[in-house]
């Protein structure tokens, strides 16, 4: 069950964190690439900021971004801000994203997100609270996937498996987390494979920060996921 109000308090001390750590930073490290293939830090900043004020859309019945090329047009025109810019406007447009969810609004509501995705508003807080800590290891400033609250990590394990749950192009997986907890995602037909490891390294697998090379799997290769 989707619950927007501890999500949005997760948002808030995540998004302390990140701009707690990000404040150690210099402008000559903000242009050094982040662990994301073509971004700087710089980039990862901008987009936190940009996909704030984009979910703000959201909650308001509006497009996501207003045009096809404007997530990747807005993030180019800010990345290389200097870091007191980047530390302002990811803390004012959270700010921007707190005060939206503030107003009363039927949270059980379907919204629509970039490219016709479809989820529950009550949602919207978890999708935010994964850009922030996700994207707060790809900054690569000595937050890793083991630091990520467990909650969290649960949840985002259970999120992607229910994503890629009946994909075609993904065989049957059946995930068995280190606490013995299991999770099926893949297709549903034929006996599944059987993926075995830490939780880090399961959700860095889902989630396409780690190639899997720590998992153990039982009934034939790892799968290779669709891009996120």
């Amino acid at each position: 069950m989707n619950d927007h109000v501890r999500d949005l308090a997760a948002v808030r001390e995540a998004t302390e964190r990140l701009l707690s750590a990000a404040n150690g930073l210099d402008n000559a490290s903000l242009a050094e690439p982040s662990r994301l293939p073509g971004w700087s830090r710089g980039h990862v900043l901008a987009h936190l900021a940009r996909n704030a004020d984009a979910l703000v859309n959201v909650l308001g019945g509006h497009p996501m971004y207003p045009s096809a090329g404007a997530r990747d047009s807005d993030i180019e025109r800010d990345a290389d801000r200097d870091l007191g810019t980047h530390l302002k406007d990811v803390r004012e447009s959270s700010t921007r994203l707190a005060v939206a969810a503030q107003i009363p609004a039927d949270w059980s509501r379907t919204v629509e997100l970039r490219n016709g995705v479809t989820d529950s508003a009550s949602r919207l807080p978890f999708r935010r609270l994964v850009e922030v800590e996700l994207h707060h290891v790809d900054l690569g400033i000595g937050y890793e996937l083991e630091d990520l609250p467990a909650g969290f990590v649960q949840q985002e394990i259970n999120f992607l498996a229910e994503r890629f749950r009946g994909l075609e192009s993904v065989p049957a997986v059946l995930i068995r987390q280190d606490d013995g907890r299991l999770v099926r995602t893949g297709h549903q037909g034929g006996t599944p494979l059987t993926v075995t490891g830490r939780q880090a390294d399961l959700v860095g697998w889902l989630a396409g920060r780690r190639d899997g090379a720590a998992l153990t799997v039982t009934g034939g290769p790892l799968p290779l996921l669709p891009p996120l």
